[in-house]
């Protein structure tokens, strides 16, 4: 692997789903891998899981880790061409270009804007990293993705199936803030690389990418599309057409226990109780959050792994 910026980055799924798995039992196996290698971590926005994970997989492979938040540093310069006598100090070209040379692997957190779907689609941060840096770099969620979210979602999913095609369902659900469609698009594309029955569901007018859905079933019945589901996934997105809105608020697409069953509930988490999901859901035995939460670690691992194999090779 030469970068994880995007899921498709992953050559061989089951074989990298298989081998995180694997690492879980044995993570200091190959402790010796990023001896005297350096990850630097860079994060235009806070982070918990993410950072944490990440961090914890880079050393269970012996690599040293740097984290830089953006916002105490320089303000940097995206646009070519632009006259430089406002607000930013440094271009990404230099940027990108230096702190090259203090890592081996470069990793990048960037949220959207969702003012301007334009540029946020065009992944400008992410794609300059990629384009100046001349080292790998790992997305660790950017304008529309979460690639490595993604990866350990498919690894709890092929943890806790009890078919060789699980039913699994992707539900909106209310939050008082405008989010991203970052976690739910590399969900969606995810599923659409696993044997398993997909479903969309979401009130109209939270229709994602449809590039990014493609054929994929949406209902817009929540109780509908949740019967007999395996699994549930709830996330909270903005709208897509109208950009970056809150088209209304429906107490309503609350997951309850009713709704979920016996399905295994998923969440990337933070989440918001009563809100998103109620506490009867969150406590139970069904809830996988835990679970998810733990294998971004192994999810950061196997991709690190990759990217270091590639370096040595």
């Amino acid at each position: 692997m030469k970068k994880y910026t995007d899921i498709h980055d992953i050559k061989n799924l089951s074989q990298t789903i298989t081998e995180a798995i694997a690492l879980k039992a044995s993570p200091f196996k190959h402790k010796t891998l990023g001896t005297n290698k350096t990850l630097v971590m860079l994060f235009f926005n806070a982070s918990l899981r993410t950072r944490l994970s990440t961090e914890k997989a880079a050393k269970n492979l012996g690599m040293d880790v740097i984290c830089l938040q953006i916002s105490n540093s320089w303000n940097l310069e995206f646009e070519d061409g632009t006259i430089m006598n406002l607000s930013t100090s440094e271009h990404i070209k230099e940027a990108a270009k230096v702190i090259a040379q203090y890592a081996d692997i470069i990793a990048v957190r960037a949220f959207p804007t969702l003012k301007d779907r334009e540029k946020d689609y065009a992944e400008i941060i992410m794609n300059s990293f990629t384009k100046y840096a001349n080292v790998p770099v790992v997305n660790l969620e950017s304008s529309t993705a979460h690639p490595l979210q993604a990866l350990a979602d498919a690894i709890t999913i092929n943890e806790f199936a009890a078919t060789k095609k699980p039913k699994v369902v992707l539900s909106w659900a209310p939050h008082p803030k405008a989010l991203p469609q970052s976690v739910a698009n590399s969900f969606v594309t995810m599923m659409q690389e696993l044997p398993v029955d997909f479903t969309i569901t979401h009130p109209k007018g939270y229709e994602l990418n449809t590039d990014i859905t493609g054929d994929v079933h949406i209902n817009y019945n929540q109780e509908e599309a949740c019967k007999d589901a395996d699994f549930v996934y709830v996330k909270n997105w903005s709208s897509y057409t109208n950009y970056g809105e809150i088209l209304h608020q429906d107490a309503d697409w609350m997951i309850t226990q009713d709704k979920l069953n016996t399905a295994k509930f998923m969440h990337c988490l933070p989440v918001r109780r009563n809100v998103v999901v109620e506490d009867a859901v969150l406590d139970s035995e069904n809830s996988l959050v835990i679970d998810q939460a733990n294998n971004r670690t192994f999810a950061a691992q196997i991709v690190l792994k990759q990217i270091l194999e590639q370096i040595d090779s």
